[in-house]
């Protein structure tokens, strides 16, 4: 049976920044679709470092809050690396929105508090799924910004909520594939490696079409040619 049945496993942060090697996770959100409703697991951590005041504007968790409610990070990074990889090791896919960025702060981080990273307890972190990647490669030429919201919009996916909240985000976000599914039904065609394989290949293809228009106009620009750091 095709995996566009399901299950798939929505996962997104909030931190502190926008770099994933140097910022420090403050939520998590891990969302089980399986058929049979949603299962939620949501974390708070104290990341044990200010959390900047532009940070706190787009998620609204304060440093004081997050040392007041907020678990040990190491705690919190320890439980998503582990239903992170069993999810992995059973063969369901991770569902992120520009999951370079939430998978490699969450390797970063283990990393960095001394934890096994999530290449370290599986084989490959591999099958991702990432709306972004995907919506890059199906429709290169679509005008205009690809935030998650940008493509909430095209695809017609709706929310009462507030985004940058890890919770909506990752709903959004697994909500975002379905429709995109619908629309692009060349996607079932794919086993999930080679879907993994064909985001891999995709990525790369576009970091190097951007940096060409962005030098192309003067500006001394690296784009990153890996998806996913692991």
């Amino acid at each position: 049976m095709s995996w566009i049945r399901g299950p798939f496993v929505g996962f997104d942060t909030e931190t502190t920044g926008v770099d994933p090697t140097q910022s420090r996770l403050v939520t998590a959100s891990i969302i089980i679709r399986d058929g049979g409703g949603d299962r939620v697991l949501n974390w708070l951590a104290d990341p044990g470092v200010e959390i900047p005041p532009q940070a706190s504007a787009v998620h609204g968790i304060s440093t004081e809050y997050a040392r007041e409610h907020g678990r040990p990070v190491e705690e919190v990074l320890e439980e998503v690396a582990r239903v992170l990889a069993e999810v992995l090791a059973g063969g369901t896919p991770i569902v992120a929105f520009n999951a370079g960025y939430d998978i490699g702060l969450l390797e970063a981080e283990l990393a960095r508090h001394g934890l096994p990273t999530l290449s370290a307890r599986v084989s490959r972190v591999m099958p991702v799924i990432d709306p972004l990647v995907l919506d890059r490669a199906l429709v290169p030429r679509r005008r205009g910004k690809r935030t998650l919201s940008d493509l909430m919009v095209v695809y017609g996916v709706r929310t009462d909520e507030s985004m940058h909240d890890a919770e909506v985000d990752t709903r959004a976000t697994l909500d975002l594939l379905e429709k995109m599914i619908r629309k692009h039904p060349a996607l079932s065609m794919y086993t999930l490696p080679k879907l993994h394989d064909y985001q891999v290949r995709s990525h790369a293809a576009w970091a190097e079409d951007f940096e060409r228009w962005l030098r192309s106009k003067g500006r001394d620009a690296t784009i990153g040619r890996d998806w996913l750091p692991v």
